[in-house]
């Protein structure tokens, strides 16, 4: 049996802009781990500030 993956709202604001980066060929070939730090710092700071926009924290 598998198991689904339950996506939140945070997990899709971070696969949407990593897409708008041009990281997304790099994860789906070897993971979230395959990102640089500063690909990931990059992403982190992308979403920190839309979240703040949208008021979610």
């Amino acid at each position: 049996m598998v198991k689904k993956k339950i996506y939140y709202t945070k997990d899709i604001l971070k696969l949407e802009i990593a897409e708008e980066l041009g990281l997304m060929p790099k994860v789906k070939a070897g993971g979230w781990g395959e990102l640089t730090a500063v690909e990931s710092g990059k992403i982190g700071g992308i979403m920190t500030r839309k979240m703040k926009e949208y008021k979610w924290i």
